[in-house]
């Protein structure tokens, strides 16, 4: 079995790879890590093969998409704050390459199953209630009229038969290791990450903004399974919410000064950024994912496991 993962390269991408790994341990099963850089974190291991790869390069693309493919994972993708600064490159590799992706798939002898990484960026002015799989597209950004659109494909495609389409919404992931990244909600994991290393950091929206987050471990665990559930279980409507857990900027410091000691928390300073905020406030943060939860998808306990669970992993 061939699967083959855009984005390979980055966080999730690796740790995806790692759980895939794990989750099919024969031999049989190749992982192809795609990229516009070729990860040298798997060499050694004859499953992964790592391509440096521009996936809006029609050419190189289809030289990977192989009539062997089984599983795409499609994680690529130029994130919120620059898709908003760079319009045409998110429009090339966050739309484009995205249907250029599910043409090449349309084309191979079996309808491969297909995940596609959303976001809940595709809601704009997030009301006061849970957000359901009813509500209303809406986005106000680029990066999440781009998503909004891909899921649309992903939907058409399956129900045309070209492919088995998963599009699942992904929460904000934190705690991120790392470094911040262009991502309006990078700072989510940065005020917790940059002062348990020494580091101070800045937070850019006020402690009373409310953000759903998950886990990068539930985020993987819940990306495996979304490959795993039955095309019938999911009917016509193969887009998924799935579950976050609902937490305040304020909530996610104090836990941390509770934790690690109010002079960590301290290394965080609040300088307001109107851009940044302007794109996290459109974003929903309850969200009723009844339907993912009834398939199987999991959500974090509290917030403070997963704290924890990045100091274990960060050996802090």
């Amino acid at each position: 079995m061939k699967i083959l993962i855009t984005g390979g390269a980055g966080f999730l991408g690796q740790r995806l790879a790692r759980r895939l790994l794990a989750e099919y341990p024969g031999a049989s099963t190749t992982l192809v890590l795609v990229d516009c850089v070729a990860t040298g974190a798997f060499a050694g291991e004859p499953r992964v093969q790592a391509v440096e790869c521009d996936i809006s390069d029609r050419a190189a693309l289809a030289r990977l998409v192989t009539p062997d493919t089984a599983v795409v994972y499609h994680l690529a993708a130029i994130v919120s704050g620059q898709a908003e600064a760079e319009f045409d490159l998110g429009r090339r590799i966050n739309l484009a390459a995205t249907e250029t992706l599910l043409e090449l798939c349309r084309g191979l002898p079996a309808p491969p199953k297909f995940v596609f990484a959303s976001s809940m960026a595709v809601f704009g002015g997030a009301p006061a209630d849970a957000i359901t799989e009813q509500t209303a597209v809406y986005p106000q950004s680029s990066y999440g009229t781009q998503k909004a659109i891909g899921e649309l494909l992903v939907n058409d495609y399956s129900r045309r038969g070209f492919v088995d389409g998963r599009a699942v919404r992904l929460p904000t992931i934190a705690v991120r290791a790392g470094k911040p990244n262009r991502a309006a909600s990078s700072f989510v994991s940065g005020i917790m990450r940059e002062p348990l290393h020494g580091q101070p950091a800045v937070c850019p929206v006020g402690r009373e903004v409310l953000v759903a987050i998950s886990s990068p471990q539930a985020v993987v665990e819940n990306l495996v399974h979304a490959h795993r559930v039955p095309a019938a279980a999911l009917g016509t409507n193969r887009t998924l919410i799935l579950p976050g857990l609902s937490v305040t900027i304020g909530e996610m410091i104090d836990t941390l000064a509770r934790v690690a000691g109010a002079d960590v928390a301290a290394r965080i300073r609040f300088e307001r950024d109107e851009a940044v905020e302007r794109i996290v406030l459109t974003w929903p943060a309850r969200l009723d994912a009844s339907r993912a939860r009834s398939l199987g998808f999991q959500v974090d306990a509290d917030f403070e496991s997963i704290l924890r669970s990045f100091q274990r992993e960060a050996g802090i």
